[in-house]
């Protein structure tokens, strides 16, 4: 669990040393080429755990599995008065699948707000990518962690000398949540799925930030919605991001994409703690999001839905948008409501 070099982050800089022709591009973010090689741009700067944090949050990259490259960068809360252990939020960062890191600038940013705002420790998970590892690779990375961060609560009380702003002394191990943005909360929720039947104790609620779900019949906000400025995600874009992720040769009805889908198990035999589900008002996402909730209310699960009007897919780690600020308040604000109350 020692520090490690964002150069293990295995994201991709070879532009200009390729034979091959481009045969999927989502602009300013990623190129894949018809050799198997793949460029994703910087468009956001990777920063190191202490750049930028205030003084009441500390942050730390831990090695996760070092045959894969998955690690992590966790945010813990200075203590500020009487001592008490902390929730722990296992968080996926979004990007398709494809790109996005957890040493990004507005991750780190958004994630050290998170960690001071709901008073919780969070773990910042840096997974494999899209296309070359296509899903269920991001699925098992994230069961991974949730058996590393297992294997960490066994060892509470054997680390040395007390220190009360570790991460390791900081933590609750018996309140873990999931959760995620975008792709990320797609991982949560299937991540969630997947442990909970294994141990329906470990994770206490499932935090899902505009899930990236799909499918092939379009849905009205995805025809309306497509290209909002104040949005960060297109419905070419999301096509093209299924493309890479997904099996080759399999649709966007795939249960690893589409929740609802035919082939997709039944929520009424899905173990799911209670939910909490972000909704983007201007995001093609909306709708989707929106029935899944409507689904999982059928099925009898806890779901509370929040809906965030005037801002589009992402505000929270963007800020592209003049809501972008009021809003992100109002989410951190519903998420440490939901944690504190299990």
């Amino acid at each position: 669990m020692g520090g490690l070099q964002m150069g293990d982050s295995r994201q991709t800089f070879h532009l200009g040393r390729t034979n091959g022709h481009v045969i999927e591009e989502i602009h300013g973010l990623i190129r894949v080429y018809s050799d198997g090689s793949v460029d994703r741009l910087p468009a956001v700067p990777d920063v190191p755990c202490n750049w930028a944090l205030g003084s009441d949050v500390t942050a730390a990259d831990v090695a996760i599995d070092r045959a894969t490259g998955v690690w992590a960068r966790i945010y813990t809360p200075r203590v500020q008065g009487n001592y008490k252990p902390l929730p722990i939020v296992v968080y996926f960062h979004g990007g398709g699948f494809c790109v996005g890191s957890a040493a990004w600038s507005c991750y780190h940013q958004f994630l050290a707000r998170l960690s001071s705002a709901a008073n919780c420790v969070v773990v910042s998970v840096n997974y494999r990518l899209a296309p070359e590892y296509r899903i269920p690779a991001a699925y098992d990375d994230g069961v991974a962690v949730m058996k590393w961060l297992k294997h960490q609560s066994s060892y509470q009380n054997y680390r040395g000398s007390y220190d009360p702003n570790s991460w390791i002394h900081r933590s609750n191990f018996d309140r873990v949540f999931l959760a995620g943005d975008s792709a990320g909360a797609t991982i949560a929720y299937h991540v969630a799925a997947r442990v909970m039947p294994m141990d329906p104790m470990f994770v206490r609620g499932v935090i899902l930030i505009q899930p990236f779900f799909g499918g092939e019949n379009r849905t009205v906000s995805e025809k309306n919605l497509a290209q909002p400025p104040e949005s960060a995600l297109t419905l070419a874009t999301s096509d093209c991001y299924w493309r890479l992720a997904l099996p080759v040769g399999t649709t966007r009805d795939h249960p690893w994409c589409n929740p609802l889908g035919k082939a997709s198990p039944k929520l009424d035999n899905v173990y799911l703690p209670p939910v909490l589900v972000c909704v983007s008002d201007l995001d093609i996402l909306r709708d989707r999001n929106i029935e899944f909730c409507k689904a999982l209310k059928r099925a009898g699960k806890t779901v509370q839905q929040v809906v965030y009007a005037g801002v589009g897919h992402a505000f929270q780690v963007l800020n592209n948008y003049p809501l972008s600020q009021v809003r992100t308040n109002e989410l951190l604000a519903d998420v440490k409501n939901f944690i504190s109350i299990r």
